[in-house]
């Protein structure tokens, strides 16, 4: 099968185009939520939407409605969400009620409502049941060209509030205080980021459900946000993951027949959120820890440049490696690696079964020491701090200390010949520039 047939095909079209429409309008107001850190909204008012959907769904059955099913089925979902909102706010600013306490009470009580409707249509509209049981876990394979142009028509309405109210979104998201004050914060606008979210829970359920929905909200955005620091950039990289999990999901369901199209796209857009919440180049949890272990590393490694240095500098130009390993905090094989890897960048060479510092070692190890006592003269002449409690600090900031800093400190503090240990600082004549 064709790429190209998913989009051209009778069949398979709707499903495809419908359900990437769907995922876009979701993972555009998933951002909003996402900021305002009101992740678990979403999983309420989705359930909140079922007993809509399935008492929308009993009163077709009982006066025959059959024509209309699907817009009265998304007006009963989007008309027992927004009371499902407003009651979580009653609660909350009323009532008093704790937020995460009124989104628990307000998902349990609908949900159970729900599921009481629906099993009364199981025996009463056995029919209809179906109809109901593709709202909970979605269907989309059974969507229609119709669905198009209604998820169509919600798509564009949730891109063109958005465009046109970013400015409030961004003030309420960030920073609510000054919204109110300039205005922003009035009451239209926070409706209308209610109906926002109200939309996307309805034209989502129809493909991934109502137990799935809040996840569609979240994913993309979870995972956009870890590319970014930019909210509009944010709302540009959720849609595309959003559509791409859209996409994704139904041509695996369709490539792997008996695979749920509605499950399948949650996993696909969580499968997004977890590369990158791991794997993003700057928030990922397995780069931040690589990036960390490769700072350890250099760290260790400079340690053991500066002992060699000093080791130099007493007369000892040619060290054993049982010499070197004795007092390291690390294994052998971890010595014997950060050896291999001073080497490697020219700082050492060895004779025989003997270590000795290359000229390009000593310069390097020499500006290392250099940095280390600047920081500490640094630290007790300007911040006044006691000369006992200074090089903790100097060990930590002589690895990360930049050229220009370096110059900064030299011409603030006049280019000290010594530090405040009485011993002295190597010159800028015998270090070689900072690599």
């Amino acid at each position: 099968m064709k790429l190209i047939d998913f989009f051209t095909d009778p069949i398979l079209r709707a499903p495809m185009v419908g359900s990437m429409l769907m995922c876009l309008a979701a993972s555009l107001v998933g951002v909003i939520v996402f900021v305002r850190k009101r992740s678990l909204l979403g999983e309420a008012l989705s359930h909140a939407a079922y007993p809509g959907v399935t008492g929308a769904i009993v009163l077709a059955g009982a006066f025959s409605f059959n024509q209309s099913l699907q817009f009265l089925v998304l007006f009963g979902a989007a008309i027992s969400s927004l009371i499902g909102y407003f009651l979580i706010d009653f609660l909350e600013k009323k009532l008093k009620v704790s937020y995460d306490a009124s989104l628990c009470f307000v998902l349990a009580f609908f949900f159970g409502i729900g599921i009481t409707i629906a099993s009364y249509a199981q025996n009463t509209y056995a029919h209809l049941f179906r109809q109901i049981q593709a709202y909970l876990y979605g269907q989309a394979a059974t969507m229609t060209d119709m669905h198009i142009v209604i998820y169509g028509a919600l798509a564009l309405l949730v891109i063109g509030s958005i465009i046109l109210f970013y400015k409030e979104i961004l003030a309420l998201s960030f920073d609510r205080a000054f919204a109110e004050a300039s205005g922003m914060a009035k009451a239209p606008v926070r409706l209308l980021l209610v109906l926002l979210i109200v939309a996307a829970v309805v034209i989502g359920i129809r493909s991934v459900g109502v137990i799935l929905m809040s996840a569609m909200l979240i994913a993309p955005a979870a995972a956009a946000r870890q590319f970014t620091n930019r909210l509009s950039r944010m709302f540009f990289l959720s849609a595309i993951f959003g559509l791409f999990s859209g996409f994704l999901g139904i041509y695996l369901s369709v490539l792997f027949p008996g695979m749920p199209s509605g499950p399948m796209i949650v996993l696909v857009a969580g499968t997004l959120a977890l590369y990158a919440l791991l794997l993003a180049p700057e928030r990922g949890l397995l780069i931040r820890y690589w990036r960390a272990m490769r700072f350890r590393t250099l760290q260790m490694q400079e340690n053991l440049l500066k002992m060699l240095w000093r080791v130099t500098l007493q007369g000892k130009e040619t060290l054993s490696f049982s010499m070197i390993a004795h007092g390291q905090l690390c294994s052998m094989w971890r010595v014997r690696s950060l050896l291999f890897r001073l080497r490697l960048k020219g700082w050492l060479k060895k004779t025989g079964s003997q270590y000795q510092l290359t000229t390009l070692g000593v310069k390097r190890g020499g500006q290392i020491i250099r940095l280390h006592r600047l920081w500490e003269v640094y630290l007790v002449n300007a911040l006044g701090l006691g000369v006992e409690r200074v090089h903790k600090s100097a060990e930590e900031m002589e690895h990360i200390l930049t050229p220009e800093l370096e110059r900064k400190l030299t011409e603030l503090l006049d280019d000290p010949k010594q530090d405040p240990h009485q011993q002295p600082i190597p010159t800028l004549q015998e270090v070689m520039p900072h690599v």
